[in-house]
């Protein structure tokens, strides 16, 4: 059962040994950079660890961006060996409802780079659209709750 857990001293080691393939490592940032973010933004930064029962399969970072005035998912990666096991799918639906819960957002926002089609593919099956903004080299798109 995948469940979302806070980052915690127990768990940080796991976090950090988790990585995807080199392929993907232009898409997405390792663990280490995004909870350093967390730590800066830590008033807006929500990240957690993403466990399959008690084993560490990936890391999602959830935010609020004070300068759009929007909820995103900020960070987001499964491990290389645990993908395409459905747990991406999962732990998307698990961060978008701890927004929803917290925040009650209607609407979530995320940046994906253009050339990310496996990233793209997850998005559009959860309900997420581009909206047509290009920043900083990232496509953004929305899912409206």
């Amino acid at each position: 059962m995948i469940v979302l857990r806070p980052v915690t001293q127990e768990n940080i080691d796991d976090l950090l040994s988790l990585s995807v393939h080199d392929s993907q490592k232009g898409f997405v940032s390792t663990v280490a950079e995004s909870l350093a973010q967390a730590y800066v933004y830590r008033d807006t930064a929500f990240p957690f660890a993403v466990y399959d029962d008690d084993r560490i399969v990936g890391f999602i970072m959830m935010g609020y961006y004070a300068a759009k005035g929007y909820h995103t998912l900020w960070k987001f990666l499964i491990d290389k060996v645990h993908q395409n096991k459905g747990y991406g799918r999962e732990a998307l639906k698990q961060g978008i409802s701890f927004l929803k819960r917290r925040f009650g957002v209607s609407e979530v926002y995320t940046g994906v780079v253009p050339e990310n089609t496996a990233a793209k593919h997850l998005y559009k099956a959860a309900g997420f659209r581009p909206t047509g903004l290009y920043e900083l080299g990232m496509e953004e798109w929305c899912l409206k709750c």
